[in-house]
C-alpha cells in the first residue's frame, strides 16, 4: 500500500516494537496514532514521531471497541492496522493462574481479531487498506513453558491467513510478521527474563522495518530475522525430527 499520508493505528504503541514501529512509519510519510496503556509513554513516543497518543487498554472487553471509535474520532479513517500489543508469561502451566491466561488469549488474539472485525468493513468498502499482525516464533513452532502465549500467537497468524483469503480481491491486505527473540522490555514483563546465549536478540527497529516493508509490498509472512523461516519449515515438514531437536537444544 501507499503509505504516504496513510493512518497508521499501532497497538503497542508505547515502547518496544510499537514505538519503533510508529517512528518508521512517520519516516515512511504515514500520520501514526499510537495505542497502549502507558500514556506518558505514549506521549514520549508522539514527541519523537510526531504520532497521535490514544489511551487504551486492550485486555478490557471494551477496549477494542473504545480504542476504534477514537482512532476515527481522531483522524477519521484507518488506513493501517498494525497489531504488536502483547503480553508474555513463562513458566509451568499449573502456576499459571486462570486470570493471566485469560489476558494472554485476549491482548494477544482477541483484541487483534476485534479490532480487525471493526476496521476491515470500511476498508474493504473503499478497496484499499492494510492489516499486520505481529505473530512470534513461539506462535509458530511453540515454545517451553510458554503454551498459552505461543497458542495465541499461532491463532493469530492463522486467523491472519484466513482473513486474507477473505479479503482477496477486495484491496485490503493482510501480513503476518514472525519476530525470533527481540531487545525490548517484554522478557521482563513477562516474569522471566532471556537466558539464552543464542539466538542473540535483535533491535525492535529490525522489525519495525519489516512490518512497513510488509504494508508497503504486500507481503504475506516475513521472519525477522530471516533465518527464523528455517525452524519453522522444519516444524512443518519434519514434527518428530523438530521435537527431538527442540528437546535435546532447546
Amino acid at each position: 500500500m501507499r503509505l504516504d499520508g496513510a493512518v497508521a493505528l499501532i497497538t503497542g504503541g508505547s515502547s518496544g516494537i510499537g514505538a519503533a514501529t510508529a517512528r518508521a512509519l512517520a519516516e515512511a510519510g504515514a500520520c501514526p496514532l499510537v495505542a497502549g496503556r502507558n500514556l506518558p509513554r505514549l506521549r514520549e513516543v508522539a514527541s519523537q514521531s510526531g504520532a497521535i497518543p490514544l489511551a487504551a487498554d486492550l485486555a478490557t472487553p471494551d477496549g477494542p471497541e473504545e480504542l476504534a471509535a477514537a482512532a476515527r474520532a481522531e483522524a477519521g479513517r484507518v488506513d493501517l492496522l498494525v497489531s504488536s500489543a502483547g503480553v508474555g508469561w513463562a513458566g509451568e502451566l499449573g502456576d499459571l493462574t486462570a486470570a493471566k491466561a485469560s489476558e494472554l488469549i485476549t491482548v494477544n488474539l482477541l483484541a487483534p481479531i476485534h479490532l480487525a472485525r471493526l476496521l476491515v468493513p470500511d476498508m474493504a468498502k473503499h478497496g484499499t487498506g492494510h492489516l499486520v499482525f505481529v505473530s512470534s516464533i513461539a506462535g509458530a513452532t511453540g515454545g517451553r513453558d510458554e503454551a498459552v502465549y505461543a497458542a495465541a500467537k499461532a491463532g493469530l497468524a492463522c486467523f491472519a491467513e484466513s482473513l486474507s483469503y477473505e479479503m482477496n480481491g477486495r484491496g485490503v491486505g493482510v501480513s503476518v510478521v514472525v519476530p525470533g527473540v527481540v531487545d525490548t522490555p517484554f522478557f521482563d514483563r513477562r516474569g522471566r527474563p532471556y537466558g539464552r546465549t543464542t539466538p542473540t536478540p535483535i533491535p525492535a527497529e529490525r522489525v519495525a522495518r519489516a512490518i512497513v516493508s510488509a504494508a508497503e509490498h504486500g507481503r504475506d509472512v516475513v521472519y525477522v530475522p530471516g533465518w527464523m523461516k528455517f525452524p519453522a519449515w522444519l516444524h512443518g515438514a519434519a514434527p518428530r525430527m523438530f521435537r527431538a531437536l527442540a528437546t535435546r537444544f532447546g
